[in-house]
């Protein structure tokens, strides 16, 4: 026999995975991710066994709970499991599948709609980071269909708007975690910035690349991945996150000059493979860089105009991200803003065998 676990399997921007009820875990922490990574049918590089999709992106997972904090409709941990690997990472953020969260809340009845348009605010548990969602819910459900086009999803679906309420810092001490603007580290100048990821930005050249190059090309190219994979080492010790030999972060990107109308062109490696587009908030964090004065993306970067959003060019597209900068203080970033989609694939049960699930610890997770 095996046991059934409620889930709703939900894209929220351009990852994907299973959206569960934290009451409908385990409480045990040990127990929830050996039953994690069964859903997700790690480690095996193919997923075969699971619901995986045999890559980073699409090997994710969200847990949603009612949040008791005062002001906060709804907590949310984004979980991160590597095909290959038997490890649950619940460290850091994501902002794609954060993008899913008040649909599901929507779906399951833990928040109930408002009106024409419904905005909750969720804190994710994973660093503190909290934000306003707004979906539309015209009739009392969830839209999912619509005009928002956002690039690495085809088609077009309703618009989720995320507002970012303080993102700086989420992970490590501070914005600029190694008190520098600009480093020399390991023979190269890098800017290691955390506005919501942690994330190392160097310029493509530095590395005799053109950051223009497909994400095959650079999946193959095992002389560069291993020479980023060093200097992510370094970077990490020097961000005060300590040996990430084994974490899935600073995530590392390229950067080059834009070459389609944009601001800013990347190759965002998350961490040791290239991201088809880009992390949601892997773009919010490059775009904060484009805008701080004497970074490594300045002299790359086109400036936006006054008022206009920072244009993050990946490989598959762009993201436009908008941010207000203090005046008084260039470095300190007030707002975050961006435009996300997500939508409702399937809903059912996920079946769990029972010897990985252990049935004395249901309830309320840890």
């Amino acid at each position: 026999m095996q046991t059934p676990i409620p889930t709703l399997f939900m894209r929220g921007g351009t990852s994907r995975g299973p959206f569960f009820r934290e009451s409908d875990l385990p409480a045990d922490r040990a127990t929830r991710e050996r039953v994690l990574l069964a859903v997700m049918g790690s480690p095996d590089p193919r997923q075969i066994d699971g619901l995986g999709g045999a890559h980073p992106l699409t090997s994710k997972a969200g847990i949603v709970r009612k949040s008791a904090q005062p002001g906060v409709d709804l907590d949310f941990l984004f979980v991160q499991v590597q095909p290959g690997q038997d490890r649950v990472d619940t460290t850091a953020n994501c902002g794609n599948m954060l993008a899913a969260v008040v649909p599901f809340a929507l779906e399951t009845g833990l928040a109930a709609p408002q009106g024409p348009v419904t905005t909750l605010r969720v804190l994710t548990l994973n660093t503190g980071m909290q934000c306003n969602i707004s979906v539309l819910t015209p009739g009392g459900q969830v839209a999912y269909d619509g005009e928002a086009r956002i690039d690495g999803v085809p088609g077009t679906s309703a618009p989720v708007k995320i507002n970012f309420l303080d993102t700086a810092g989420s992970v490590c001490a501070s914005l600029l975690p190694t008190g520098n603007v600009k480093d020399d580290i390991d023979g190269v100048e890098v800017t290691c910035i955390d506005n919501g990821m942690p994330l190392v930005i160097l310029r493509a050249e530095a590395l005799q690349c053109s950051g223009y190059e497909s994400v095959a090309e650079l999946n193959l190219n095992t002389a560069l991945r291993q020479r980023i994979e060093k200097l992510r080492i370094a970077c990490g010790l020097a961000m005060g996150l300590g040996d990430v030999t084994a974490k899935n972060y600073p995530k590392m990107t390229l950067i080059a000059p834009p070459r389609a109308g944009g601001s800013i062109c990347t190759r965002s490696f998350i961490p040791h493979v290239c991201h088809d587009a880009i992390g949601v908030l892997a773009a919010v964090t490059v775009a904060t860089a484009c805008v701080i004065d004497g970074s490594v993306a300045d002299g790359v970067a086109v400036p936006a105009a006054a008022g206009a959003a920072v244009s993050v060019e990946h490989p598959t597209g762009e993201f436009s991200v908008e941010l207000d900068v203090d005046p008084a203080q260039p470095q300190k970033v007030l707002r975050t803003a961006l435009l996300r989609t997500a939508r409702l694939i399937m809903r059912g049960e996920v079946m769990v065998q029972n010897t990985i699930w252990n049935k004395g610890n249901r309830g309320e997770a840890a």
